[in-house]
């Protein structure tokens, strides 16, 4: 019988990311995400849902995840439903715990810190960022000049 495993999330981080290392040194990163669900019931009352999902990335993506989200960030998560299991030490009980193993990642929304209508463009003396004041808005209405009859 064939199988199909692949999730797709858009959602918030719900804590910053935490990045540790393997002995042989390869990065994993532990993080959560909400993710909404907004619903009309019958009665015509709005709902929203929310579902708290535990994502694990690995490798480059938990390196790039830990330089640059941080709690509230917007993320697009694609993966792979995975099944954890352990003994539970302090009750001797057998846990189990459902979580996404992020396979790809893209940020959204914009950068951090930058404030409308600030555009980060590259220094041409070293190499670093600046921030370049916002340009004039243009005016709604064309200029005599501008009109090409």
């Amino acid at each position: 019988m064939a199988s199909f495993n692949k999730v797709i999330l858009l959602g918030n981080l719900t804590r910053d990311p935490e990045v540790r290392y393997t002995p042989k040194g390869s990065a994993v990163c532990d993080l959560g995400i909400a993710v909404n669900r907004v619903y009309t019931t019958e009665g015509g009352e709005r709902r929203e849902e929310v579902t708290f999902v535990d994502v694990v990335l690995w490798a480059r993506l938990a390196e790039i995840a830990g330089e640059y989200l941080r709690k509230g960030r917007p993320i697009f998560i694609e993966g792979r439903l995975q099944m954890d299991s352990w003994d539970d030490k302090q009750t001797g009980q057998k846990r189990t715990k459902l979580r996404v193993v992020g396979e790809s990642m893209q940020l959204l929304g914009g950068r951090p810190g930058a404030a409308a209508g600030e555009t980060a463009e590259e220094d041409r003396s070293g190499g670093g960022k600046t921030t370049a004041p916002p340009k004039p808005a243009k005016s709604a209405e064309p200029d005599d000049d501008e009109i090409p009859f």
